[in-house]
């Protein structure tokens, strides 16, 4: 399936929230993966209805597995690290009154969501059999360390607020392959993410920033080497550009 009849196949389900830019974004950005023969697996944090997922489920080539972490049920709460809007947007979702896709159930509000996720993979081709394609079950905070031994060739972090941005990316980053990519979707959507992610970067060497739209996209250089400038200034190089 070509990618622009697969992003408008899962849109007409409702399957993501993510515009048609952010879904080519990972799907180009798994071609490259893959083009260098980077080693290691697709990992999605925040799996939501799955329609980011089934793109990269749909991408794998030969040896590569997807793995899919997410709490399937309500989100946690943000915190005082990701400002009042955030807040606001949560006693929305808390309060069981936010809107789905089209008009659909806020899938937060699903009670058997694990399995229709399950089933919207099945239906893209993709069943979920524990082998090639996994779906995590539970917080990160007791998952991830329960999945220590994985290579990552690709990440796409999708988890909105600050604690769980940060937990990602310690966790991704030393299991990305050099040449490997880590996609931030909420990066100007959310407060907590953005400063997660500047936080974490600041304090980490050999990197390069993509660009920052329409999403933040990062890859991991193939070879450390000693930081100069970090994040900021990969940041600055890109608002010139």
């Amino acid at each position: 399936m070509a990618h622009e009849e697969l992003i408008q196949s899962i849109i007409a389900k409702r399957l993501t929230y993510l515009p048609p830019a952010r879904l080519q974004s990972l799907l180009d950005s798994a071609e490259t993966v893959k083009e260098s023969k980077v080693p290691g697996d697709f990992a999605e944090f925040g799996v939501a209805l799955g329609g980011s997922g089934i793109c990269l489920a749909k991408s794998l080539d030969k040896g590569r597995r997807y793995i899919g972490f997410d709490l399937f049920g309500t989100i946690p709460p943000p915190t005082e690290r990701d400002g009042a809007r955030p807040h606001e947007r949560y006693k929305t979702i808390a309060s069981g009154k936010s809107a789905g896709i089209g008009g659909d159930a806020y899938y937060g509000y699903i009670p058997n969501l694990y399995e229709v996720v399950r089933s919207n993979f099945a239906s893209f081709g993709c069943p979920v059999d524990d082998r090639r394609v996994r779906l995590v079950k539970g917080l990160f905070e007791e998952t991830l360390p329960k999945n220590g031994d994985v290579k990552i060739a690709l990440a796409h972090i999708d988890c909105d607020w600050f604690d769980p941005v940060t937990m990602c990316l310690e966790y991704v980053w030393p299991r990305l392959s050099g040449g490997g990519i880590v996609i931030l979707d909420d990066y100007n959507d959310w407060d907590g993410c953005r400063k997660a992610t500047d936080q974490f970067l600041s304090g980490s060497a050999g990197f390069e920033v993509m660009t920052l739209q329409p999403h933040a996209v990062v890859k991991k250089k193939p070879a450390e080497r000693k930081r100069q400038g970090g994040f900021f200034r990969g940041l600055r190089l890109i608002l010139s550009s």
